[in-house]
């Protein structure tokens, strides 16, 4: 359905967002970590998994890490050898600049053997050595276009900056892009104005809208509130008192995200833009992997509520 859903430019959408084991992992830890993955995932009510590539950004920021970076198992990898288990569609994240054309060409048919779907993202740092512009790496994609989709990312903190999101989101629509996936929201304010200014610029440029899906993550600790940050989501300073001085910080930061949800699907409603939601765990704690379970049951009751997944379904099956 998730291939439909994007053709169609259905709303409602909801995914799950996960990195792989680090690369130092051995076999039997990886298959036990699958496993317990599986368990988790199989009785959700999602129309994908996402599956992260993990990128040492330190030469993004000045700023200290808040956690060590360790190098992370290749997600495709990961997904194609050990989630097999898991009859959901997989999307897979990859930095298109770090390969030739020859190797991202392999690449893709791959991706396509496995009926799992790319996402295109920058390169770790502005001065690295690229191998294959974005562009290039959809006219590469192009090929399978009529049995696939390709996502990209969006980054509300970026439009509050430079305001050219919108342009930068049709433009990459123009490459064949028909969807595109946030970084975490915790500023609905951000994700909101990309929003309207992406609604102005279609209709002004009489272009189709893409689908929007908005990541949600929950945050249970200051260390990771503080990861969070140097990630590079903005997080106000009010809302960000109020989770430092929650008597818990975890379930605050759930409903806050439930709250983001509830506003942004009546949102996007009003701008007749087709949305969906991430969900996701930035720590591998056990109650905040828990607590993105329940946020992504949590949404999916408030789409169906809303009747956005119902909807939704009846005009992709048309």
């Amino acid at each position: 359905m998730f291939l439909n859903k994007i053709k169609s430019g259905a709303s409602g959408i909801l995914t799950y967002g996960i990195t792989p084991p680090k690369s130092e992992t051995t076999p039997e830890r990886v298959t036990e970590i699958a496993a317990k993955t599986i368990a988790r995932l199989i009785p959700l009510d999602i129309d994908a998994l996402v599956v992260y590539d993990v990128q040492d950004e330190a030469a993004r920021t000045a700023e200290e890490r808040p956690f060590p970076f360790l190098k992370a198992l290749d997600p495709f990898e990961f997904a194609s050898g050990y989630l097999q288990d898991l009859k959901i569609p997989k999307i897979i994240y990859r930095p298109a600049g770090k390969f030739s054309n020859e190797e991202l060409s392999d690449w893709l048919d791959d991706l396509q053997k496995n009926h799992f779907y790319p996402v295109f993202v920058g390169v770790p740092a502005p001065d690295f050595p690229v191998k294959t512009t974005l562009p290039e790496a959809y006219k590469i994609w192009s090929k399978h276009k009529s049995a696939s989709v390709v996502g990209a990312v969006t980054i509300p903190e970026r439009h509050e900056v430079l305001r050219d999101e919108d342009k930068r989101i049709l433009d990459k629509v123009s490459c064949g892009v028909s969807y595109f996936i946030s970084q975490c929201v915790f500023n609905v304010a951000y994700a909101k104005q990309v929003i309207e200014d992406l609604s102005h610029t279609c209709i002004k440029e009489n272009a189709k809208f893409p689908t929007i899906i908005f990541t949600l993550t929950a945050c249970g600790s200051a260390k990771t509130l503080s990861f969070m940050e140097w990630l590079g989501i903005h997080i106000p300073d009010d809302l960000k008192e109020e989770l430092k001085n929650a008597e818990n910080m975890l379930e605050k930061s759930v409903n806050v995200c439930l709250e983001i949800a509830a506003e942004l699907t009546t949102f996007c409603a009003q701008h007749a833009i087709p949305f969906g939601f991430n969900i996701e765990s930035v720590a591998i704690k056990k109650d905040e992997i828990e607590a993105s379970i329940y946020m992504v049951n949590k949404i999916g009751e408030l789409l169906d509520k809303q009747g956005v997944r119902k909807i939704s379904a009846a005009s992709s099956a048309l």
